[in-house]
């Protein structure tokens, strides 16, 4: 939902924009085959319309007709789509569906947390989209061409979720919970506008809700926010990208820009998420802010998240791709260290999570991990008005993570 604009170098700017995932690592996923996209080569003509071709084609069926659109001031074209139009309803097993009634929300669930709906910049002026359509942030060529396959736009990286110096570039400090059965989790998380030093990179922050194992058999549900510089790519799918997730709200565009982010020293934003499994039609809900609905994920989507999650993780993660050689200056929270506290280093707050008979509870056991800690740390802790909380992030490159 949501990407604000700064610099992170002469020639990139960062996108900081609300992240949904749905991720199915297992055996019975077909590998999909495209055609890559080369930046640095040169094609010939006849290469370059067939190419063009194929991405007006993917354009066509991304973006769906709109009774309205809505120029944002960042740039973004925001299309007020028919609801049972949507991307989600392309999936065979939501073919002349429409959306689900509002849930039973988990007990325990606190709404005092207030939060203005204008926190996405297309908002600002005082647009909105008709009731019985979802707003949808408009795909562009460009996005198209930053990615590495038209055919992987959109979609998820495969790889491990676990947490070790293992995951192909992926760096993380983050806090979990595992040992339990967990239909859900919520949290407040900070929002910043973290520099990325290069396109192939990103840094998010967010929560995982997770079940199976950690090899080729491995279920993710995944909502927070991300800054980049370039288009999603490969496996499991991003926003509305793919056909899945069901939204039904008319006025939240995901993947569009947040506004306001933090600032060191100066005023602090965070967003709560909730992520929980209804318990009469088992699919899995969002809500944003104080009630907001977001959408849905159905069930049928998952293997082992049609029951329960296994475990659950709050936390931010970087690419490195360490393309001079050293480590990557891609800044993870605020882009500064765990031990500086509250208005200079990123925090996760009020985190919880949803047990079998849909009741919020405190997390009982909360560990935290930080995989390169000279890079990005993390620090937690537990009082009375932010219940389980932590502190994490970090700037990468320094002098003691060359």
């Amino acid at each position: 939902m949501d990407f604000s604009l700064c610099l992170s170098s002469p020639i990139i700017s960062t996108l900081v924009h609300f992240l949904l995932v749905a991720s199915l690592l297992c055996p019975v996923c077909s590998s999909q085959m495209g055609t890559t996209l080369v930046a640095n080569n040169t094609l010939k003509p006849q290469e370059e319309v067939h190419k063009m071709d194929i991405i007006r084609t993917r354009l066509q069926q991304i973006n769906k007709a709109a009774v309205k659109t809505i120029q944002s001031p960042d740039g973004d074209v925001i299309d007020c789509v028919v609801s049972h139009q949507q991307p989600a309803f392309d999936h065979p097993m939501l073919k002349g569906h429409k959306p689900l009634d509002p849930p039973e929300r988990p007990k325990g669930h606190n709404k005092m947390d207030i939060l203005s709906e204008n926190f996405q910049l297309w908002t600002m002026s005082g647009e909105s989209c008709p009731e019985g359509t979802i707003p949808i942030r408009r795909t562009t060529e460009q996005d198209m061409l930053r990615a590495s396959s038209v055919s992987r736009f959109g979609r998820k990286v495969r790889r491990r979720v676990r947490r070790d110096t293992n995951s192909n570039g992926h760096e993380h400090a983050v806090g979990y919970v595992s040992g339990a059965q967990y239909y859900g989790a919520k949290a407040s998380i900070n929002v910043w506008a973290p520099r990325v030093a290069n396109q192939d990179e990103f840094s998010l922050s967010q929560m995982w809700v997770i079940s199976g194992s950690f090899g080729d058999d491995l279920n993710t549900i995944e909502a927070g926010w991300q800054a980049s510089s370039d288009a999603y790519q490969a496996t499991g799918c991003y926003n509305l990208l793919c056909s899945g997730f069901v939204q039904t709200n008319n006025r939240i565009a995901i993947g569009a820009a947040i506004s306001p982010t933090s600032s060191y020293a100066g005023g602090q934003f965070d967003i709560s998420l909730l992520i929980w499994k209804d318990p009469k039609h088992g699919n899995w809900w969002l809500e944003f802010g104080s009630g907001i609905l977001v959408g849905y994920w159905p069930s049928f989507l998952f293997t082992h998240l049609r029951d329960h999650a296994s475990m659950v993780q709050f936390g931010g993660e970087v690419v490195n791709s360490r393309q001079s050689g050293s480590h990557t200056s891609t800044q993870m929270g605020s882009g500064h260290f765990a031990g500086e506290g509250f208005g200079k280093a990123s925090y996760f707050r009020n985190m919880q999570v949803v047990d079998w008979d849909n009741n919020l509870v405190p997390l009982s056991n909360l560990r935290v991990l930080a995989d390169h800690p000279n890079c990005y740390d993390i620090q937690g802790g537990i009082n009375n008005v932010w219940g389980n909380y932590f502190y994490y992030g970090g700037p990468g490159r320094n002098i003691r993570c060359p």
